[in-house]
C-alpha cells in the first residue's frame, strides 16, 4: 500500500472520530447535585462534572428536604416556613405548585417510579403521634397521611419501592416502617434515640438487607436486619486521627450516611470528627478515612458510579467533595447559608430519533 493512501485513510479515520466525538458526549448522562439551604432561601444545583455551581432555584425558605423525579423533569423541596412541599420545574428552575402539608415538613423521598412523594412531618397530628403525608405526582395532591409512631424527621424508600422507612424524632427513637402498596403501617422497631440520617442495603434479588441508622449523641450507625425486624448490632466509628481536633456537633456526631450503587460500600460522616469513613458491604469491615477541610460534615450523597460523596458542612455554608478511590477531599464549593440536605440528581442523556 501506498504511503499516500496510508495517510489518506489515516485522515478519513481521524475526521470520523471527530465526527462521532460530539454524538458520544451528547448521549452521556449528566449528574447535579441538589444542596437545599436550612437558613436560605433557595437551592444551589452542582454540575458533578465540574464541581461548579451552575444554578439556583430560587424562593424556597428554610429548605429542607429534597429530592427529584426520575425523569429530572421536577424538583421537589419541603418548604418548613411555609408547610408546602414546593414542585419546581427543573428547565426553568421555578416553583410551579405548592402543595400544602399536614404540619412542619422535614425530610422527603420519591418512589423508584416517580408516581408518590412522602413527606416526613416533624409533629403529631391529630391523634397519631406522627404522619407521612403521602403526595401524588399526577395531581400533585396530598392523597393520605401515613401514621408513624413518632414525628418524622428523616424519611427513605426503599430501592425497591415496596416500603417507606421512617425515623422518629423523639426520645422514643423509632423505625416506622410503611407499606406503600397499602400506604399503612406495617412494622416498626424501637431504638432508645432520635433517629438521624438512615441508608438502605439491598439483596442481590433487590429486596431490602439492612437499614444504618443514625441515632442520638452516638458517634457510630445501628445496623436494623429489615427481615429479622430488629437491630443487629451498634458499630462506633474510630477515634479521633492524631492531630485533628474534635467539632463539637451536640446530639448528632455521626450524621450522614450513604449507600453507593453497587452495594460494595457504606459512606458515613462523623461531626465530631469532621471525617468520612467507609465500610465495606456487607461485612462492614473499616476501609478508609477522608479528613475534612469544613466544620463538620453533616449530611451526604454520592455520584451514581460511587466514586464521589458530596457532604454538606452546615457550619462552614458549603459542599464538601471527597474522592472515595483516593480518600481525598478534592473540592470545597461554597452554597447558601447551612447547606443540609442534599441529593444526586441525573439527567438522562437525550436518545436519537428511533432508539428506546
Amino acid at each position: 500500500m501506498r504511503i499516500v493512501d496510508v495517510v489518506q485513510r489515516s485522515l478519513m479515520l481521524l475526521a470520523i472520530l471527530l465526527f462521532l466525538m460530539p454524538l458520544t458526549a451528547a448521549a452521556q448522562d449528566q449528574v447535579r447535585i441538589l444542596q437545599s439551604n436550612a437558613a436560605g432561601d433557595r437551592v444551589h444545583i452542582i454540575d458533578a462534572a465540574t464541581n461548579k455551581v451552575v444554578a439556583e432555584i430560587k424562593g424556597i425558605e428554610a429548605a429542607h428536604g429534597i429530592t427529584a423525579s426520575p425523569d429530572a423533569s421536577r424538583i421537589y423541596v419541603s418548604n418548613e416556613a411555609d408547610e408546602t412541599l414546593d414542585v419546581a420545574d427543573a428547565k426553568t428552575l421555578t416553583v410551579v405548585k405548592k402543595i400544602p402539608l399536614s404540619g412542619r415538613p422535614n425530610n422527603i423521598a420519591i418512589s423508584p417510579d416517580g408516581r408518590r412523594v412522602y413527606v416526613g412531618i416533624r409533629q403529631a397530628v391529630g391523634n397519631n403521634p406522627g404522619v407521612a403525608d403521602v403526595i401524588d405526582t399526577a395531581s400533585l395532591t396530598k392523597v393520605k397521611s401515613i401514621r408513624t409512631e413518632g414525628p418524622v424527621h428523616n424519611l427513605y424508600v426503599t430501592p425497591d419501592g415496596r416500603n417507606v422507612v421512617a425515623g422518629d424524632a423523639s426520645a422514643d427513637g423509632y423505625v416506622s416502617v410503611l407499606d406503600t402498596r397499602t400506604d399503612a403501617p406495617a412494622w416498626s422497631v424501637k431504638l432508645g434515640d432520635n433517629i438521624r440520617p438512615m441508608a438502605i442495603s439491598k439483596n442481590p434479588d433487590g429486596s431490602t438487607r439492612s437499614i444504618f441508622v443514625q441515632v442520638g449523641d452516638f458517634n457510630g450507625f445501628v445496623v436494623v436486619d429489615f427481615a429479622a425486624r430488629k437491630e443487629v448490632a451498634r458499630i462506633k466509628l474510630p477515634p479521633l486521627a492524631a492531630g485533628r481536633t474534635a467539632i463539637p456537633a451536640g446530639s448528632s456526631e455521626s450524621h450522614g450516611v450513604a449507600v453507593t450503587a453497587d452495594q460494595k460500600t457504606l459512606v458515613v460522616c462523623s461531626r465530631l470528627n469532621n471525617t468520612l469513613y467507609t465500610y465495606s458491604l456487607p461485612d462492614l469491615k473499616p476501609q478508609g478515612a477522608a479528613n475534612l477541610t469544613g466544620r463538620g460534615c453533616a449530611w451526604v450523597t454520592l455520584t451514581p458510579d460511587g466514586k464521589r460523596a458530596y457532604a454538606a458542612d452546615p457550619v462552614g455554608n458549603s459542599t464538601l467533595v471527597v474522592d472515595l478511590t483516593s480518600m481525598k477531599e478534592v473540592a470545597k464549593i461554597a452554597v447558601g447559608q447551612v447547606p443540609k440536605r442534599n441529593h444526586t440528581m441525573v439527567i438522562p442523556a437525550a436518545r436519537p430519533t428511533g432508539t428506546r
